[in-house]
């Protein structure tokens, strides 16, 4: 499918606000993948649909992956909006015929992250972290992580962002996470 039909689908699945952060990342993704040297289209892509889950209320996202044979943890239970990236991954292939393998795992781990993660898995985390609409305390500072350091220097700072806000809240930490923090740390 064209990005540009991707894109008219989207638009008419997600809420406006919801849309608009997609086209943030979207954008935000293609800018890192070009300072990054990872396939811009790629980054694109996955950029644009990485919340195309988000269209399900949050009630029925352990319906809609129990629809489509998704297995998940009793984190995943207990927080059922984690659910929303591996049903995206999933629509990826569904809905919007993307078969790149490469593109589909960025959408699945755009949320908690994951051991072995590639150059645009990273991106699109990342980027979903810092888009333009994005405002939180300490957001500016990761944008300029993101502008001035390496890839695995912004994830990292990234990774430790998003645990102390979950720690702070006391929530519950996704394994996912940790494994992919560890294994930057690990091997650099």
């Amino acid at each position: 499918m064209e990005f540009s039909k991707m894109n008219d689908m989207l638009k008419t699945r997600l809420k406006g606000t919801r849309y608009r952060h997609s086209i943030g990342v979207c954008e935000t993704a293609v800018k890192m993948a070009a300072r990054f040297g990872v396939d811009v289209e790629k980054a694109r892509i996955a950029g644009l649909l990485h919340d195309c889950a988000r269209e399900f209320p949050l009630e029925n996202m352990r319906q809609e992956a129990e629809l489509r044979h998704i297995t998940y943890t009793e984190i995943e239970r207990k927080m059922p909006i984690l659910l929303h990236a591996y049903i995206g991954a999933w629509l990826c292939k569904e809905r919007y015929g993307v078969d790149d393998k490469e593109i589909i795992n960025a959408v699945y781990r755009h949320t908690t992250g994951g051991a072995g993660m590639t150059a645009l898995d990273k991106i699109i985390y990342l980027a979903d972290m810092i888009e333009p609409n994005r405002e939180y305390p300490g957001v500016e500072q990761l944008r300029e992580i993101v502008e001035k350091e390496s890839l695995n220097e912004a994830v990292l700072a990234g990774f430790d962002r998003s645990i102390s806000f979950i720690v702070r809240k006391r929530r519950m930490i996704h394994p996912d996470t940790v494994l992919a923090r560890n294994e930057i740390l690990l091997r650099g």
